[in-house]
């Protein structure tokens, strides 16, 4: 064993950390499990959407944010091809291509509202309490498309 191996196997556990916290994220959003969804976020994290001019400060304040947002709506995030750099022993940051789809029921209609939205997320990372956790969260979508209103619902 090498002097540097001990250094990268570690920079690369971190590096999967990571990529199991993201997932952990999309997971407890689309099944709307809160509790899990705030445990990825650091104490002070921030969340930012620039295109709904949102900028909410504070892991439970983000929680109460996006579960009201997102009140009887289905969804499903995908996250791809991570860019994720080590920029200390407990900070990183990361980009992510993403693709969302989220859906309201339209009672007046019987069908449903929503768009799916295409883009990426621009993180940090910071490690608290021995595990990583998301600091800061922009959520940069490059294009969005409008479901329908008119379009049947699907049950699920």
């Amino acid at each position: 064993m090498t002097d540097q191996e001990p250094t990268l196997l570690r920079r690369l556990l971190d590096i999967e950390e990571l990529k199991r916290l993201k997932a952990s994220y999309f997971r407890n959003l689309d099944t709307k499990n809160w509790d899990g969804f705030a445990g990825v976020f650091a104490s002070e994290a921030v969340l930012e959407v620039p295109e709904a001019e949102m900028v909410v400060n504070g892991r439970e304040a983000i929680v109460k944010s996006v579960s009201e947002a997102l009140a009887g709506a289905r969804t499903v995030h995908h996250g791809h091809m991570p860019e994720l750099e080590l920029t200390g022993a407990d900070t990183a940051r990361g980009t992510w291509a993403m693709f969302d789809y989220v859906e309201w029921p339209a009672p007046e209609s019987g069908g449903r509202v929503g768009l799916q939205g295409y883009g990426h997320y621009v993180e940090e990372y910071v490690r608290e309490g021995g595990r990583w956790r998301i600091s800061r969260s922009r959520l940069e979508r490059l294009r969005v498309d409008s479901l329908a209103s008119d379009v049947p619902a699907v049950a699920g």
